[in-house]
């Protein structure tokens, strides 16, 4: 598969009812939360955990899609599987990472995409991905509920002699409408492989991840807006700033927002219809 040719730049945004889209585990899980603003935030690696997700998914663990970074994975057991293969055993031990690099990124979707490090065990080098994400940040100030919920089943034997219930407690947002930047650079994608069949899953994950991710604690996320520029060129002809500047949004509700029609979204000053929507420059 031969690397993408052109440079990408694209404005995601997403929203949150009734749920916690991204706790931090310092602060007891709350939503994450700007302290000078009261902006909610999400971190880059969140999203791009649901990415692979959606890639583990759908492509079963399979190669060219497998995936580096998953749950009860051991890194360096697969980076060592690297060095077994066939090919790579055949090299210099000067060129072995390289080629260990090389197969890393064309055996698993996420190096390719995001990179990764892979200089330990064996070592198989680092890999800068073509694929880069902002954290996202609330398009307003959030507001984090605290519910206090109970549990009448007990773990141990001790815990259950106590009799009643036990209390524990549980982090919402109302509503959020969230907004991400991100940046696919042709040039890092030769290094690593990252074709359109690639670009496109990409996509297609981005549209697509919430809707196989549900729990009650994340309540109801969904894309609502995914905009990308597509440059001409590898190097690109328009200022990354430029393009997001395109892309605007608007609070049509007085009072606090709660469902994404409080907002309009608008390209050039236009409303659109399509939660995909690709610009060619």
């Amino acid at each position: 598969m031969e690397p993408i040719k052109n440079r990408y730049d694209f404005v995601f945004y997403f929203d949150v009812k009734d749920g916690n889209p991204n706790g931090d585990p310092d602060a007891g899980n709350l939503p994450r939360i700007d302290a000078e603003t009261g902006h909610g935030l999400v971190t880059d690696v969140c999203i791009k955990r649901k990415v692979r997700n959606y890639v583990l998914m759908t492509k079963e663990e399979k190669s060219p899609f497998d995936i580096f970074i998953k749950e009860k994975a051991v890194l360096n057991t697969l980076i060592d599987k690297a060095h077994e293969d066939d090919e790579v055993s055949k090299k210099e031990k000067g060129d072995k990472t390289e080629a260990a690099r090389i197969w890393m990124c064309k055996n698993y979707y996420d190096i390719r995409t995001f990179g990764a490090v892979m200089s330990t065990g064996k070592n198989a080098g680092q890999v800068r991905g073509p694929v880069q994400l902002t954290f996202a940040r609330s398009v307003d100030p959030i507001v984090a509920l605290e519910h206090s919920i109970t549990r009448v089943a007990k773990t141990t034997e001790e815990r259950s002699e106590t009799g009643g219930s036990e209390m524990g407690r549980k982090y919402t947002v109302p509503y959020g409408l969230y907004r991400t930047h991100g940046f696919i650079s042709a040039h890092l994608a030769n290094q690593t492989g990252f074709s359109d069949e690639d670009l496109n899953l990409f996509f297609e994950a981005m549209q697509n991840m919430f809707e196989h991710d549900r729990s009650a604690a994340r309540g109801e996320m969904n894309t609502r807006k995914l905009i990308v520029f597509k440059h001409k060129t590898a190097l690109g002809n328009h200022s990354a700033h430029k393009l997001f500047e395109r892309v605007k949004h608007n609070k049509l509700s007085e009072g606090p927002a709660r469902e994404f029609s409080d907002y309009e979204i608008l390209l050039d000053g236009n409303k659109f219809s399509e939660t995909f929507k690709m610009v060619e420059l």
